[in-house]
């Protein structure tokens, strides 16, 4: 697993009460190889782990105040991994569904989407700079979507979740190049993990083509395969689950 980290290297993973964010947590901890995993979600993820490496820390990274606090929980301890889940599709309280036309376009909605999905994992850099600089490997992977790609897009609609993915690209590729001048050992990656059961995609299962509809289990092992086979020369690139490169 993820040969390029030291043995003991230490690893942040974000939104680890989600199902692909859990799923990434109990792999990492199922390996010898971390030495130091700290979960950071909303709330607790439900998980009865006994593992002295195992730090839990509940707040909300999309907000200052939480951003703070992680940064203070860290003190600029070297990270070696830092796995971002966080993302948003829909929201039942707040009324907030993919669209489908014009008339469903909601400057709310676009704002929320652009909070959560592309300024958050921007803002993690910021958060986390005194981690991530330095001369130690680093990979910064986060979890994007293939609907973000421009030039992918033939089926229109979803135009929040699209925008904010495609944003999230835009803003991942342009955090590579000033952390390349910071650690020539980093490695930022934009992540497309495929339709995953999980609550993100419930909605929309039913349209999902047999055996394209993935458990978060294997997505995790997919996705730390495709993490362990990058280098510094592809930083700042997107990357399916199954290893293949994604037009921007």
């Amino acid at each position: 697993m993820l040969t390029q980290l030291p043995d003991d290297f230490s690893a942040l993973v974000l939104g680890a009460s989600g199902g692909i964010g859990q799923a990434v947590l109990k792999a990492l901890l199922a390996s010898r190889r971390p030495g130091r995993i700290i979960a950071v979600s909303r709330r607790e993820p439900g998980l009865e782990l006994d593992d002295s490496r195992l730090e839990r820390l509940t707040l909300d990274a999309t907000t200052q105040e939480g951003q703070d606090e992680l940064a203070e929980r860290l003190k600029g301890a070297p990270l070696h991994l830092v796995f971002n889940a966080i993302g948003m599709l829909h929201d039942d309280d707040a009324g907030i569904t993919p669209e489908k036309k014009f008339d469903d376009l909601d400057v709310g909605a676009l704002a929320r989407l652009f909070h959560v999905n592309a300024a958050t994992p921007a803002l993690l850099f910021k958060t986390l700079k005194g981690s991530l600089q330095g001369r130690h490997p680093v990979i910064f992977a986060s979890l994007s979507a293939r609907v973000g790609s421009i030039d992918d897009n033939d089926l229109g609609g979803w135009y929040a979740y699209r925008a904010s993915k495609a944003a999230h690209n835009m803003l991942l590729k342009t955090a590579a190049v000033e952390l390349r001048r910071l650690n020539r050992q980093a490695v930022v990656l934009c992540l497309h993990p495929g339709t995953t059961d999980t609550a993100l995609s419930q909605p929309f299962q039913a349209r999902v083509p047999e055996g394209k509809l993935f458990t978060p289990h294997f997505v995790a092992e997919c996705l730390l395969d495709v993490m362990g086979k990058r280098t510094p020369d592809d930083s700042g690139s997107f990357w399916d689950w199954a290893g293949e490169p994604i037009a921007w």
